[in-house]
């Protein structure tokens, strides 16, 4: 069973996910995102108007509209998938970009105004990942499983879900991302949620943190987003850090998902060729690979 990819970039640098939303509507950069209690009775502008089971789009000169039915209770991580199978799949979205600015736009014209909005957020993802009901739940189980000591450094954090759920359990976590604007988010909502957390914003290949600083660090499906030379750099940083242990998540896929901002593919037998080139890289290290909802490499420094 391969789980959904919750770690793509939730809100990048031309996106920003407080910014004004009025009347259930979000609109930026020709993406306008409308939740609308019951649009099976709108009438149909156009013949090339999509209807899917949960949203209804059209694209015009002006840029896309997509309308939807998600109240605030809904909102959760695991639209990522919905928006993916049936907005993406029918070939409504055009890049990552377009992904993310709809996955935020759902979530903003969801409830009124933006710290509600994303509180709801989070607490619905967070529980559905903590009651194992979400699809991602068995990813963040294991890869807890797998830590050794206590503080932890996870990179690629996304929306910092993992680091929040640790954070929980009392481990020393610090989240990073590339993202300046998903740190920020991150760093307003988790008071919010009774889970404060530290942040760092970086580049994976480029970690601002110290030699042998933590006792683990993880990234959970972070390097399908890295081309090959950046997926190197970005565990050598790992081993940098790292005191005792470096664990890696991929999804195994055919093909990368261009939606979720995936530039490789991952199975089996090519994540065994990674850990055997990073053990060549680094002499004393130990690397093992398992399946689990998709592929481990875990690298024993």
């Amino acid at each position: 069973m391969q789980a959904v990819d919750s770690e793509l970039e939730p809100v990048s640098a031309s996106i920003d996910p407080m910014s004004e939303c009025h009347d259930g509507e979000w609109n930026v950069d020709g993406i306008r995102v409308l939740r609308v209690a019951d649009f099976l009775h709108i009438s149909l502008l156009d013949p090339a108007t999509v209807e899917t089971p949960h949203f209804r789009a059209h694209r015009n000169h002006a840029g896309l509209t997509v309308l939807h039915r998600f109240a605030s209770h809904d909102i959760a991580d695991e639209i990522a998938a919905t928006v993916a199978d049936e907005l993406d799949a029918s070939g409504v979205l055009h890049g990552a970009h377009e992904f993310e600015s709809v996955m935020t736009g759902i979530v903003r014209s969801a409830t009124a105004g933006a710290l509600p909005a994303w509180k709801a957020f989070y607490e619905n993802s967070i529980r559905c990942l903590e009651d194992g009901s979400a699809l991602f739940a068995p990813v963040h189980r294991h890869a807890a499983s797998l830590l050794i000591g206590d503080s932890v450094l996870d990179l690629g954090s996304c929306f910092g879900f993992f680091p929040l759920r640790l954070a929980a359990l009392g481990h020393n976590v610090i989240a990073s991302d590339l993202s300046a604007a998903a740190m920020r988010l991150l760093e307003t909502v988790s008071p919010t949620i009774g889970r404060p957390i530290r942040t760092m914003t970086c580049d994976a290949t480029a970690v601002s943190a110290p030699s042998s600083s933590v006792d683990t660090v993880t990234a959970l499906h972070l390097v399908e987003h890295l081309n090959s030379t950046a997926t190197i750099a970005a565990l050598d940083e790992a081993i940098r850090v790292a005191r005792s242990r470096v664990i890696v998540a991929v999804p195994f896929e055919k093909f990368a998902r261009e939606c979720y901002g995936h530039v490789q593919a991952f199975h089996l037998d090519a994540l065994t060729d990674l850990g055997h080139s990073v053990a060549q890289r680094h002499l004393g290290i130990r690397a093992s690979v398992h399946e689990y909802h998709g592929g481990w490499l875990v690298l024993d420094l």
